[in-house]
């Protein structure tokens, strides 16, 4: 057939069409499509009379849910949702506080941030009113301690859980990172008068100073060794992952998996480029220690959250192949995908079989997974 093909172009000089190239993902994509209309099935389920998720001390739960459902690529998005999806934004708004956070048992920011990004997600527009409020909260918990003005202290720029804390720490300050970007163009159009703005300097120098780069973070413990380089810790001072001895006799504070994706993407929403140093230095240290089967450092420790902030940093920095240490690529968005479409239950749900971090508890995780795949499935190139 090609040879009669050519001798049809060279007698008559037509053009003969070639057959369109087939997207190697289409396949992948029904698959992700359906586990996730499964997951969200199971979800709905486990959903309370009242409207809510799991405990209702901690509205992230429901927050979480309620984002799983409404990303669902198999949901018809004309507004009103479904009733069990608007009963759910009600009992949500319903917690919001005076100040704006959205929380009933501590960990403000957590909840808030997570709330947020939820509403953001459902229907801005609706939403709007609570969060301007909620956007303030956040805001307002950034830490300035000391001299004011001034990055004089560890802690400064960072976001902690709110209440009670006594450190901020990477995890929650990537969150209400991720809620303010998201939602900024809320307060944009100037309805809401002058609105409070996070200090965007002063939380980049939080962030270098939980990334393992000498070059760029000014903290005594901040190591280039091989193995740590470019990484993040969970604070300022602590890597969930603890130390180790390096050759010299030194010690190194570990960097680690999920930590190091919510890096990569805070530094992303703080508008650091390609070519800035920090970035290059994290995506070197999460290609040398790419992975699904584990959260590098810690195991199966946080493995669903690990997955959560990898699926969110990959799609955000444009990685389509994230490039290894060997000098070949990997296609993480198959790798991901295949190993969750692997581990889910026959009920449409997921579990970590490790608890730390409240991952025993399917509700945390299915939505947790749902919204990985939902962000593969949204990444996916279309050609």
């Amino acid at each position: 057939m090609k040879k009669i093909a050519a001798l049809l172009v060279l007698s008559t000089g037509l053009t003969v069409a070639q057959p369109a190239k087939q997207n190697p993902y289409v396949s992948l994509q029904e698959e992700i499509r359906q586990a996730i209309a499964r997951g969200n099935a199971w979800l709905k389920q486990q959903q309370k009379p009242e409207g809510n998720w799991d405990d209702p001390g901690l509205p992230a739960f429901t927050a979480l849910a309620l984002n799983a459902a409404v990303r669902d690529p198999n949901l018809d998005h004309k507004k009103p949702y479904p009733e069990h999806i608007e009963k759910g934004f009600a009992w949500l708004i319903a917690q919001q506080k005076e100040n704006g956070g959205i929380f009933n048992r501590g960990l403000s920011v957590y909840n808030t941030a997570t709330s947020v990004t939820a509403l953001v997600a459902g229907d801005r527009d609706a939403y709007e009113p609570a969060i301007v409020k909620a956007r303030k909260h956040l805001i307002d918990n950034q830490w300035d301690i000391d001299a004011k003005g001034k990055t004089d202290n560890p802690n400064d720029g960072g976001i902690g859980y709110g209440s009670k804390n006594t450190h901020t720490d990477l995890s929650n300050t990537y969150l209400a990172i991720e809620a303010l970007a998201l939602s900024k163009d809320v307060v944009e159009d100037g309805k809401h008068g002058t609105q409070p703005e996070l200090d965007w300097e002063a939380a980049l120098q939080f962030l270098s100073r939980c990334q393992n780069l000498k070059e760029t973070n000014d903290q005594p413990w901040a190591s280039n060794d091989p193995k740590n380089k470019g990484g993040f810790l969970y604070n300022t001072f602590e890597s969930k992952a603890g130390e180790e001895t390096l050759p010299d006799g030194s010690k190194a504070l570990r960097s680690y998996g999920s930590i190091s994706y919510a890096g990569l993407l805070s530094f992303i929403y703080a508008k650091l480029g390609p070519d800035d140093q920090r970035v290059v230095a994290v995506k070197e240290w999460l290609g040398k220690n790419y992975t699904v089967n584990e959260n590098p450092g810690m195991g199966a420790q946080g493995l669903y959250y690990y997955y959560q902030t990898m699926s969110k940093a990959l799609s955000a920095a444009g990685i389509d192949k994230l490039k290894l240490e060997n000098g070949s690529e990997a296609d993480w968005r198959k790798d991901l995908a295949e190993k969750l479409l692997s581990v889910q239950k026959s009920d449409g749900s997921w579990v970590n079989e490790n608890g730390r971090w409240m991952e025993s508890n399917p509700v945390l995780v299915t939505a947790y997974t749902v919204l990985s795949l939902e962000q593969v499935y949204d990444s996916i190139p279309q050609k």
